[in-house]
């Protein structure tokens, strides 16, 4: 099974180049939205709380404040949609996965930067 996972991943999938970036950092995603036979551009920018996977199949959880709720995204890294990504900031933190980062609020929500 692994081996024609990563035939059909190799063949059909089209790699895109995009900086690097890790947990911690604020980054904004440009990405294409369909509204009937419109195609316009839309941005989401955040701090990026976790990168999962490995390969093609990788996938990046964005969160933002929108208010006072927080309002968190997940982008696969091959999504056809994704027209670039901007790195703001980057950020230092200790762990991969930043979910303590949900219960922060003022300022003990922000990221010391590199």
């Amino acid at each position: 099974m692994e081996p024609l996972l990563n035939y059909v991943q190799n063949e059909f999938l089209t790699k895109k180049s995009l900086p690097q970036f890790s947990a911690g950092d604020t980054i904004t995603v440009y990405y294409q939205i369909k509204e009937g036979e419109k195609v316009r551009t839309q941005f989401f920018k955040g701090t990026v709380i976790q990168i999962k996977g490995q390969g093609l199949s990788k996938t990046f959880t964005i969160r933002k404040m929108s208010g006072t709720i927080g309002v968190e995204r997940i982008f696969p890294i091959n999504l056809p949609t994704i027209e670039k990504i901007e790195v703001n900031k980057k950020g230092k933190v200790r762990k991969s996965r930043i979910y303590y980062f949900k219960n922060l609020r003022g300022k003990k929500a922000r990221i010391k930067e590199l």
